[in-house]
């Protein structure tokens, strides 16, 4: 899966469609390479291998190091940190065959860690069947090091990731199975049913997703009687732009861009690439609540962020916004979208 990478295409017909391609033939042409980048991260140098400090043990080192790649990848999206996490991941593979004991177990359990975290860089890249290779590898490895409360946060990313792949009863089961195993009351659970509540949504059950959208947010704004260590950027806020999508899912388009809009201003500065997500979905609710050219001038607002931080999310939601604005190609906004998307990706020829 390292050899490979998803980039954006203009085809000779005017759609844009996702291809896998080998990263050295991308490497050989400039223009091929820059188009990847901003898309995938192709041409993203190799990463350095990872040293570890004499100082620390490795499994804390290893944590260490991992906390780094989370915060960079907040800042920068996903191109400039698989490969250092996959690097990483080979590392742990060499020294759990060399440890024994407590030192292996704990080295089973961060490895869990990083498959989780690289399922999640190939998600936002866009990369679904990478996506899932990695957290079915993470659960299975945090089932074996025996940490329950990894195991629960790894089942609710899948039903997160089936949510985004429309694979709505997937979606719903996996949430459901993380509602049982998880603490009751606390972030996890929460989180569990803000994804069982997309996948309603994904099924047409508005009765059944709002109550969801509740009953998480009752929990994420609750007391906090349940100690917090996984899912802490799990604020309201987030719920309710969880809500938003599933509102546009359901058809009720201005809740939808209303909701976003509060989810927008409450984010975190540092949080660029979320909210570059939520433009581009608010985007396509604006199409259908308020017209092309404001949904075409919030896309392009999003673009900007997919350009920098190169995700997969981002881009395919403008994707799939390009095919709609086709009908409206006049519209100076959209011309003005459509070509600097267009400047962005690759073209069939």
């Amino acid at each position: 899966m390292g050899d490979d990478v998803r980039v954006g295409c203009r085809t000779s017909d005017g759609r844009i469609i996702f291809v896998t391609m080998p990263r050295r033939a991308l490497l050989r042409s400039a223009t091929a390479a820059a188009g990847a980048t901003l898309v995938a991260g192709a041409a993203s140098a190799p990463a350095a291998k990872p040293l570890l400090s004499p100082d620390l043990h490795p499994v804390e080192n290893l944590r260490q190091l991992r906390k780094s790649l989370v915060e960079c990848d907040n800042v920068l999206g996903p191109r400039e940190v698989i490969a250092s996490a996959q690097d990483h991941l080979r590392l742990i593979q060499q020294l759990r065959r060399e440890a024994a004991g407590r030192d292996r177990q704990g080295l089973m359990q961060v490895q869990a860690e990083y498959a989780e975290f690289s399922s999640w860089l190939y998600q936002d890249s866009g990369d679904h069947r990478a996506a899932q290779y990695w957290a079915d590898r993470a659960l299975d490895w945090s089932n074996a090091a025996g940490d329950h409360e990894l195991t629960v946060y790894i089942t609710a990313r899948k039903a997160q990731l089936a949510g985004d792949m429309k694979e709505s009863l997937d979606a719903i089961d996996l949430a459901e199975s993380a509602q049982r195993i998880a603490p009751p009351g606390g972030r996890l659970l929460a989180m569990a049913t803000v994804y069982a509540a997309h996948g309603h949504a994904l099924l047409g059950d508005e009765l059944a997703c709002q109550r969801a959208y509740d009953e998480a947010l009752e929990l994420v704004i609750g007391p906090k009687d349940v100690p917090v260590s996984r899912g802490r950027w799990l604020e309201a806020a987030y719920v309710e732009a969880q809500r938003a999508r599933s509102l546009a899912v359901l058809g009720h388009y201005e809740a939808a861009v209303s909701g976003f809009d509060q989810a927008i201003r409450a984010l975190p500065a540092s949080f660029r690439r979320d909210r570059g997500v939520y433009l581009a979905r608010s985007a396509g609710a604006q199409l259908r609540a308020v017209g092309p050219s404001q949904a075409a001038m919030t896309a392009t607002e999003a673009l900007s962020v997919a350009v920098v931080t190169g995700s997969g999310r981002i881009f395919g939601e403008l994707a799939s916004l390009d095919g709609q604005l086709q009908r409206w190609a006049t519209v100076a906004e959209v011309v003005q979208f459509r070509q600097a998307l267009d400047s962005v990706m690759l073209h069939e020829v």
